[in-house]
């Protein structure tokens, strides 16, 4: 297992509905990114479709006009051809078409451009109640170690960033569209430190990074980057763990609702 991990965050607005438009600003971007050789790239939430789902004219049946099925999408198969060429794991936020309606998801491709899986938002509300909503919040192995995917909202939950990290998550990929203020700025730094875990919050207009130790390690705002590169040291995991113990010292016979 690598000790450090460079991570690029993808940061470009998205026009929505514009698919092959989107795409096409992404691969532009992502001749770039390749030059700097990371070992992630994540992209905003629903990047491929600029999130038209707050839309009011798009129903939850029309949504499937702006999804993709990724077992036949020449689009997907590019995004598998860059990570395998460039040796990258890769998290793309789209909208994932299925016989039964359309997911939010994060397609999860490996250093060999293999479609490892694809994670789907669990907590949908308001506009995102056209999608359905995810079951599951796994963990995957890697190289690096284990990793978790959050998108979005997801992350408002303590169970959910909690849940991955005791499931042994060094690191949680967050693609996001949604609030990127100073609420959410508190909200992650909390969030990575009372589950000892880095977490990259990924927005078409932020790309954000926190530390186990609450620390902010990027916090890139500026509308001229298209993506940013940083790099976490995961040794700082067990150095927060020794410090403060939260989650050795937890007490889960208490946290009961009766």
């Amino acid at each position: 297992m690598s000790m450090k991990l460079k991570i690029a965050q993808i940061k470009i607005v998205p026009q929505k509905g514009q698919l092959i438009e989107n795409f096409q600003r992404l691969t532009n971007v992502l001749v770039e990114v390749a030059s700097v050789r990371p070992d992630v790239v994540i992209t905003p939430e629903c990047y491929l479709d600029g999130y038209i789902v707050t839309e009011d004219s798009v129903s939850k049946e029309g949504l499937a006009d702006y999804a993709i099925d990724p077992h036949n999408s020449e689009m997907v198969d590019e995004i598998s051809k860059w990570a395998a060429d460039n040796q990258t794991w890769f998290i793309f936020g789209c909208m994932r078409k299925t016989e039964e309606g359309v997911y939010n998801s994060a397609l999860i491709f490996n250093r060999e451009g293999q479609l490892v899986d694809f994670y789907d938002k669990t907590h949908c509300q308001r506009h995102d109640k056209k999608f359905i909503s995810g079951n599951h919040l796994p963990v995957y192995d890697s190289d690096f170690g284990k990793f978790g995917v959050l998108i979005c909202a997801d992350r408002r939950w303590p169970e959910t960033v909690r849940t991955l990290a005791l499931k042994g998550a060094n690191v949680i990929f967050n693609p996001t569209y949604g609030m990127h203020n100073d609420m959410n700025l508190c909200m992650m730094r909390t969030r990575s430190f009372e589950s000892e875990i880095f977490i990259a919050f990924t927005h078409a207009k932020q790309a954000l990074i926190t530390s186990p130790f609450g620390e902010i390690i990027n916090n890139s705002t500026s509308p001229e980057e298209k993506f940013t590169v940083n790099e976490i040291d995961f040794s700082e995991i067990e150095k927060k763990r020794q410090k403060s113990r939260h989650l050795l010292d937890r007490r889960p016979d208490l946290y009961k609702v009766h």
